[in-house]
């Protein structure tokens, strides 16, 4: 059971990419370079994002629980799996209470951002800080487990995980921050996959080995 909760964390990541891209490329007015992601919850079609967060955001939740009944011990054995829940939970947020109309989209909202945000806007905003902000941190937790475990390939490779995802939300400039958001999501929900796919395969390794029955003549 733990490792088909596990491999909920290796679907999501594409499942979310690939309605988001097709959407990103048909949504009238929709520019991919220039509007986040949570404008497309909004519209006429805007039911379809609404349901690719919630839907993405359970498949992480469940990642969570698969993660939380593996990692039985060791530094980060609580946490680590906790942040992942987290990012779940924030997505569902993020879906269930949508984005402000802003930066020209939907067609015919005002330029640049939204004068005044609703509550179901900064409810919205919740979300996010309960996603990517906390996976971000959740890599550092990753980290300091391989570290302490000695596996350090493992531990460069989540401390470039939350660097970079870092380097690309921070960046100064507002210029391009939807393309550099989009990019930090993917290498979060890259790196939960590859989590689950590692922890898929330790638990196979685990798995005590068939008895053979040897027939008596």
């Amino acid at each position: 059971m733990k490792n088909t909760l596990l491999g909920c964390g290796i679907v999501a990541g594409p499942l979310f990419a690939l309605i988001w891209a097709a959407q990103a490329t048909t949504r009238a007015g929709f520019d991919p370079g220039r509007h986040p992601i949570s404008l497309l919850s909004l519209g006429d079609l805007g039911w379809i994002q609404i349901t690719n967060f919630v839907v993405t955001g359970l498949l992480f939740t469940a990642c969570a629980v698969g993660m939380r009944q593996t990692l039985l011990s060791g530094r980060g054995h609580v946490w680590g799996p906790r942040l992942v829940g987290s990012l779940g939970v924030g997505l569902i947020i993020a879906g269930v209470f949508v984005t402000d109309p802003g930066a020209g989209y939907p067609i015919g909202a005002p330029e640049g951002a939204p004068d005044h945000m609703s509550v179901h806007g900064i409810v919205h905003e919740i979300g996010f800080m309960l996603s990517v902000p906390a996976m971000t941190v959740g890599a550092i937790v990753f980290a300091r487990r391989f570290k302490a475990a000695g596996e350090l390939r493992w531990y460069r490779g989540a401390l470039a995980t939350a660097g970079a995802v870092l380097l690309l939300t921070m960046f100064p400039s507002p210029d391009g921050f939807a393309v550099r958001a989009v990019i930090a999501t993917a290498i979060l929900f890259g790196f939960v996959a590859a989590l689950s796919a590692r922890y898929i395969h330790e638990n196979n390794r685990s798995l005590p080995l068939p008895q053979q029955h040897f027939a008596h003549n």
